[in-house]
């Protein structure tokens, strides 16, 4: 399955949740994006350079696995990194605000609505 092409970040939005319709997914983002976030801030904080790494490596290096083992799908920064990052961003953001179950109606409505990029195992 080839990620479909939008005019938009808002027509994207819909379909970057369904690509974490699972909840465990989504918390493995989550997981990965905020210890990569406390290295990175730690790095920066302490003149470590090298820490300044934690935030892409953590956060895709356990996103990226999430895809394959959990999901079944690819990435969506595949296809479209920069509107990846900033629903990443709006993902976590919304999970944090307790709205989880809100992610899971958006990515269910998407998945019916478009059967085609339903991973199949």
């Amino acid at each position: 399955m080839s990620a479909p092409r939008f005019s938009s970040y808002e027509e994207f939005w819909p379909y970057y949740v369904a690509m974490h319709s699972k909840s465990a997914t989504r918390w493995v983002h989550l997981a990965g994006t905020l210890t990569g976030l406390a290295v990175t801030a730690y790095g920066a904080l302490r003149r470590r350079p090298g820490l300044l790494l934690g935030l892409p490596l953590i956060g895709y290096g356990t996103a990226w696995p999430a895809h394959f083992l959990i999901e079944g799908n690819n990435p969506a920064t595949f296809g479209h990194p920069a509107w990846s990052l900033r629903g990443d961003a709006q993902m976590i953001s919304m999970m944090l605000a307790g709205r989880d179950a809100e992610l899971s109606a958006i990515a269910a409505k998407w998945l019916t609505d478009h059967p085609e990029d339903t991973p199949r195992r």
